[in-house]
């Protein structure tokens, strides 16, 4: 009788792989263990809290080194070990590489912030969301449930907003955590909405059971169906940045820290493309035919206004560097929607999705190396205008040559072999797919971004129309130019390293 009584909440019971949730797991404690030494460690030390939040960030992405030897998944169904909340897979590791990698290349950038800031920025509550944030953002990609989705997308959504407005009494960066934190909320709820309505159709909230059971819904449960779709869809969009979701970039790139501005380029479009591809490709495959056109046009519409947008910058115009790169992130997440909408028609959709993940990786690297020079540049010319780029190589030669490099990189030319190849491959990935219009979009597009591309590259090796300034570079803010150069680099000498994404698939 005991035994019988025992055996429903014996079968409750749910082993832990410790080895494949460890790298968003080691993030989340050093964020704790930051907050708490923070209330120990005096004005004078407080720097040691940075860097180590620089080592936890580094050891989280050397985490994923021994999962590489294949899937592993945790937090399964009992009844059914197939169907789990968390999954290490190829995908997974990929993304959480982009997203501890980008967090790491943050965190150099914000060690150098925060000294310059002279406590300006409170140090203690800076790291613990910054790693929050990266914690949440590395959960994501693993998760293989709407509940555990949610619950990744918010834990990294909303440390950022209150790194958006960290900056004590600063109105300008109140004002863009304010609009950040607003447009976030309602696209919250009303992805929040489209997954209560999906789960009311399909009585799950695992991504599997979830595409073989939408398929055959009752027909009183359809538009039920079609309409939690659409909702869940609108929100992850909108942490693509896709248009008309944008809006809240340019300002929230200018009101916030440098550091922050480039994660939220970088790790935060992360989120969104993850998210995005796990309800499209992996829960809702059998609705391709509503999401694939929706995402097509979003695409289109992406990354025309992104590069109009970016075109329009006036070199003169306060923050206007940075501007012209929250402007360009807009219109790089439009190539990044591409495949994505091509895998609603191709036949192979792990082709097409591994063409987004081999695009954002080359995106990351060089979009970040564009930030770390802004965020040198930044040190000296405060207003941080396109116009203060101005003869550059005459005071930091190196530096001006790497920015260049990243910049013909985003533009997809040569010397920048890798934005060259992750180009072609997106807009095979359309070609193959049958969308030659949105391909020829793009084509046109990318002649609109070569303009502001190379103006900007050509600025660096004008005379200075003034005494050059010497940017003296700190350690910190070395090695994160250093790495994303030598990632930038050798990705162009070795492109198949994340090309090959796009042939194997990662599913």
């Amino acid at each position: 009788m005991s035994s019988l009584a025992q055996s429903p909440a014996v079968s409750l019971v749910q082993s832990v792989d410790w080895a494949a949730i460890a790298p968003p797991t080691v993030a989340a404690v050093v964020a704790l263990g930051v907050l708490v030494a923070d209330l120990f460690v005096g004005d004078a030390r407080k720097a040691l809290l940075g860097w180590v939040s620089v080592a936890g960030l580094a050891v989280s992405t050397l985490l994923l080194l021994p999962l590489l030897d294949g899937d592993r998944a945790t937090f399964c169904l009992t009844g059914d070990a197939d169907v789990c909340s968390y999954v290490a897979d190829p995908f997974t590791l990929v993304i959480q590489f982009l997203v501890l990698g980008g967090a790491l290349l943050a965190a150099l950038l914000s060690v150098t912030a925060l000294k310059d800031a002279r406590r300006g920025l409170p140090e203690g509550e800076f790291w613990f969301l910054l790693l929050s944030s990266a914690a949440g953002a590395a959960l994501l990609p693993a998760s293989r449930d709407l509940a555990t989705l949610i619950v990744a997308l918010e834990v990294a959504s909303l440390p950022a907003f209150a790194l958006v407005g960290i900056r004590l009494g600063d109105r300008k960066s109140s004002e863009a955590a304010l609009k950040f934190f607003l447009s976030s909320v309602t696209a919250t709820a009303v992805s929040l909405m489209g997954i209560s309505f999906v789960y009311a159709a399909t009585g799950s909230l695992y991504l599997h059971q979830i595409a073989d059971r939408i398929q055959g819904v009752d027909g009183q449960l359809h538009t039920l169906a079609q309409t939690g779709v659409a909702l869940t869809l609108v929100g992850f969009a909108f942490k693509t940045a896709a248009v008309p979701f944008h809006f809240w970039v340019p300002d929230t790139y200018v009101g916030a820290p440098l550091p922050v501005a480039a994660y939220l380029s970088v790790v935060g479009k992360a989120v969104g493309f993850s998210g995005l591809i796990l309800v499209t490709v992996v829960a809702f495959p059998s609705y391709a035919d509503v999401w694939g056109p929706a995402l097509a046009a979003l695409a289109a519409l992406t990354m025309t206004v992104g590069n109009v947008g970016a075109l329009r910058q006036r070199s003169t115009r306060a923050y206007s560097a940075v501007r012209l790169l929250a402007w360009s992130s807009v219109g790089q997440a439009g190539y990044l929607l591409v495949p994505i909408a091509a895998a609603a028609y191709s036949g192979d959709p792990e082709h097409s999705i591994g063409s987004t993940v081999a695009y954002a990786l080359m995106y990351a690297a060089v979009n970040l190396g564009a930030f770390a020079v802004a965020a040198l540049v930044g040190r000296t010319k405060t207003l941080n205008r396109v116009s203060d780029y101005r003869g550059l190589y005459a005071s930091n030669p190196v530096t001006a040559l790497l920015l260049a490099f990243f910049l013909l990189c985003l533009a997809g030319l040569p010397p920048g072999v890798i934005g060259l190849f992750a180009k072609v491959t997106v807009f095979s990935a359309a070609v193959d797919a049958g969308l030659g219009w949105l391909a020829v979009v793009m084509a046109v597009n990318v002649v609109i971004a070569l303009y502001y591309y190379l103006q900007w590259a050509a600025l660096l090796f004008r005379a200075p129309a003034t005494e050059p300034a010497r940017h003296l570079v700190p350690a910190p803010l070395t090695a994160a130019i250093a790495l994303t150069a030598v990632l930038a680099v050798g990705l162009s000498g070795a492109p198949q390293l994340v090309l090959r994404f796009a042939d194997t698939g990662l599913f």
